[in-house]
């Protein structure tokens, strides 16, 4: 089932650039930690939910904790109490959660942001093209390189042995490809869908391609603990990002705006134009979810990012928790 506004949660079908923060429960706000990639355009469901009095409406204070690391270290934080939430891709979370940390999947918030581009000199139209060539990532973990790679498969291409994985600094994937060091690039908005206007590169394919059309790309996680000491919090803090997904599918621009004043990179239209380009009405959670992080453990198990001694079911049900129902 995908979530949305319904009769038992807060929600203002009215303006919504109308502050909701008057709006909420009486009484003390509950502090919450919420860890985020601030550069990341898919995320800008959390700023607006603070903009927008949505977090305090659900009774929350929430304090955002910017985080530029390695995914495991942002686990480790939630798990242990630094932050109790975080916002982040699927297909970087899941190895990690595979290894045990004590953090929970509660949503998913949209579909879409990751891009395979091509270079149009090189001939590279689509993902059989790309058998033998170069494609500039920036890390051998990243959500890009974890889901082109079952493209690859998909295709027949072995990601392991059948194209050369090359890491450069993320700002200058489009320079490598430009170089002729790499003939396509992996990686995710807002960069790839700025270099698409470039008329040298062609998308190949992105993350709603085919059957992902329908796939959910960042998830809501918290922390453990939290769900089972103060499973109220837990449960308002996933229900006001998930509001915020529904404001942003609503108005893109809005959301564009206020994710532009958190330092966003891009014009206030790319920016909106990127949030219609992802499929933020797509907002999966209970069996749908779980259905989905099934599917992504089977495939990730094909080109050898979880153990392939992992039982998906399993593991699903490990890592999502119902806090909604």
């Amino acid at each position: 089932r995908a979530w949305g506004p319904g009769p038992a949660v807060p929600f203002d079908p009215g303006p919504i650039c109308r502050p909701a923060a008057a709006e909420g429960p009486a009484g003390p706000l509950k502090p919450i930690k919420l860890a985020w990639n601030a550069t990341a355009i898919c995320t800008a469901a959390a700023p607006l939910a603070k903009e927008r009095g949505i977090f305090a409406a659900h009774g929350l204070d929430v304090e955002f904790v910017n985080f530029g690391g390695s995914t495991e270290a942002l686990l480790e934080a939630i798990a242990t109490g630094k932050a109790d939430a975080g916002i982040g891709m699927a297909l970087r979370w899941l190895k990690p959660l595979e290894q045990g940390f004590d953090v929970k999947i509660t949503a998913g918030l949209h579909g879409g942001c990751l891009r395979l581009l091509g270079a149009k000199s090189a001939g590279i139209t689509d993902i059989a093209a790309l058998k033998g060539k170069t494609i500039a990532i920036s890390d051998h973990a990243s959500p890009a390189k974890n889901f082109f790679a079952l493209l690859l498969a998909q295709a027949g291409i072995d990601p392991e042995t059948g194209v050369e994985w090359r890491q450069y600094p993320a700002d200058l994937l489009n320079l490598a490809v430009e170089k002729g060091e790499a003939q396509a690039l992996a990686d995710s908005d807002p960069r790839t869908w700025i270099w698409l206007k470039d008329p040298k590169f062609t998308e190949i394919a992105t993350n709603l391609s085919g059957a992902y059309a329908d796939r959910t790309c960042c998830v809501v996680a918290v922390r453990g603990s939290l769900i089972r000491n103060d499973r109220a919090a837990a449960a308002a803090l996933t229900r006001a990002v998930l509001e915020a997904g529904h404001r942003v599918h609503e108005n893109p621009e809005d959301a564009a705006r206020i994710f532009s004043g958190y330092g966003g990179k891009g014009s206030v239209e790319d920016l909106a134009a990127m949030l219609r380009s992802q499929h933020h009405g797509d907002r999966p959670v209970g069996t749908d979810l779980k259905r989905q992080l099934v599917l992504y453990g089977d495939e990730l198990k094909q080109v050898n990012v979880l153990k392939r001694t992992t039982d998906t079911a399993k593991f699903a049900e490990r890592v999502y928790a119902d806090v909604l129902s």
